[in-house]
């Protein structure tokens, strides 16, 4: 979506805080933007509405999208290491019917998390090394590299790895499929090295954002999605 998720994660790791080391859980948050960032597009004037709800007394981040596009981002620099694992849950109300993870009018996901790493310069070329330093001193902070996508597809496998249709630095990664388990938490457990090693076929470089996104700006479709904690776990 949105020319792709480099441009998303460049757009929210521009600006903010100092990056953190640890991720705020949504169940402590104070407010909305306690540790999570807005996330918004240019030309995408129809956002993604978030907010903090209580289920079963505990609080988590309900996202809704009826054709818009917006997310919400925690800006951290975390070493991977020799393992890393991501734990979340999540609950999604539906899946979309002409969602499409092969087609950009069809990248859209009732549910995704995507964690964006370091960009590692001496691994690009020349004319990417340049835009990246023209951009960095414009905006004065540190620009994303890869990144991977955690989504909730319509059709797709589970565990198909599959380039974004807008960028091969994004993949995506198929962690649940079809409408069997909509409108029920589902918890989630990932190994982001494996993961990275698996798309990219290398070791990850720093973690520097994870973001989450409720998005239905190509397909126009509607959904709603609930977000538990999300941790990182040696």
């Amino acid at each position: 979506m949105l020319r792709g998720i480099l441009l998303v994660a460049t757009l929210a790791l521009v600006a903010g805080p100092t990056p953190a080391d640890t991720l705020q859980p949504f169940s402590t948050m104070s407010s909305l933007d306690d540790g999570w960032a807005p996330l918004e597009f240019p030309n995408i004037n129809k956002h993604s509405q978030y907010q903090l709800v209580t289920e079963d007394g505990v609080q988590v981040i309900k996202a809704q999208t009826r054709g818009g596009a917006s997310g919400r981002i925690a800006r951290i620099r975390i070493e991977p290491g020799d393992k890393l694992t991501l734990q979340w849950r999540w609950k999604v109300s539906n899946i979309y019917q002409t969602g499409n993870a092969r087609k950009k009018d069809g990248d859209d996901y009732p549910a995704r998390i995507y964690v964006a790493f370091a960009f590692e310069p001496d691994k690009a070329g020349f004319f990417e090394r340049a835009k990246r330093k023209a951009a960095e001193l414009i905006y004065g902070k540190e620009l994303p590299g890869n990144a991977l996508n955690y989504i909730w597809a319509n059709k797709l496998p589970v565990n198909t790895v599959i380039a974004n249709p807008y960028t091969d630095r994004t993949q995506m990664i198929v962690v649940q499929s079809g409408s069997d388990q909509t409108g029920q938490w589902v918890m989630e457990s990932q190994d982001i090295v494996a993961d990275y090693k698996r798309a990219f076929g290398e070791a990850p470089p720093p973690i520097i954002g994870i973001g989450i996104m409720t998005d239905a700006d190509n397909t126009g479709e509607s959904a709603t999605a609930w977000y538990g904690d999300i941790t990182l776990e040696r």
